[in-house]
């Protein structure tokens, strides 16, 4: 390590009067709402109110895929939530989501609205409200279960780690990048082992925990994800890239790559999505 820091943690923090970096003009150290303003409710009974981001869009690739199965009451409205504004910290949104996190889901199609947040959490959700992409018992429901939750135990190294020193930090220190390096290739070793004795991450059938895990660690070894595959050698987890590149290709997930996205070419965006034609 090079860096030399002077840095003394005083007996009681408080906030910096500016902290610099990507989002630093909406982190606070409290919860709940800034703003008063409601959520548009669309005509679906599904309401998804999020962002195209690896958290976001593993949602909409789960409604889209339900949708290609043929489920129609997994059609959904799709709102776009800007964090970089600070959307999230509205009254509507608290409402759903009081850690103000996107994504957010609520299901009307019941006598009572039903509310789910956390992507893991809503991936459950609706792999059980519709009996697809999650085995309903045994060692096969385990596993799927069991590398869901890797990956969210796993991915806040990968953005709130390493993604934040490498791409949004104000200034570039090489001990919390190397730290965090280090950890986002141990956890594409684990993956890339894991993904040369199984098709997909679960097994031999594709489920929700691929869902999860694609976003992120697709993203990486394809070169998407904070424009650091030449830094982390991503070329070396060939397991995963054929894995990552799979899963890509299906219909499905480049149509709920799409939703709600707003960078990158403007064919692959659609900030808003009401109907399946708003991706055609």
């Amino acid at each position: 390590m090079t860096d030399q820091s002077t840095y003394v943690p005083p007996k009681v923090w408080t906030p910096p009067a500016a902290s610099g970096g990507t989002f630093a003009n909406i982190n606070r150290p409290v919860a709940g709402p800034t703003h008063e303003a409601g959520l548009p409710v669309g005509k679906h009974p599904l309401q998804l109110y999020s962002l195209g981001t690896p958290n976001g869009v593993k949602v909409t690739i789960m409604l889209e895929e339900l949708i290609a199965l043929g489920y129609v009451q997994a059609e959904y409205d799709a709102w776009l939530i800007r964090i970089n504004e600070g959307a999230q910290f509205s009254s509507g949104f608290v409402e759903i989501n009081p850690n103000s996190k996107i994504p957010a889901l609520v299901d009307r199609s019941g006598p009572q609205p039903v509310r789910v947040f956390e992507s893991g959490s809503i991936l459950v959700y609706l792999a059980e409200k519709f009996g697809a992409f999650l085995p309903k018992e045994g060692v096969a429901r385990a596993e799927t279960m069991n590398w869901l939750f890797w990956q969210m135990g796993s991915a806040p190294f990968v953005g709130g780690g390493f993604g934040h020193f490498y791409a949004y930090a104000p200034e570039k220190l090489q001990y919390p990048i190397d730290r965090y390096a280090m950890e986002t290739k141990r956890q594409l070793d684990v993956l890339d082992r894991q993904l040369a004795e199984h098709p997909y991450v679960a097994g031999s059938d594709y489920t929700i925990a691929d869902m999860a895990i694609w976003p992120w660690y697709g993203g990486m070894v394809r070169g998407e994800l904070y424009e650091a595959g030449e830094f982390l050698a991503v070329h070396e987890y060939k397991h995963v890239r054929r894995w990552a590149d799979e899963i890509a290709a299906r219909p499905a997930v480049i149509r709920g790559c799409k939703v709600n996205r707003v960078r990158g070419k403007p064919e692959e965006q659609v900030a808003e999505r009401h109907d399946a034609a708003d991706l055609d």
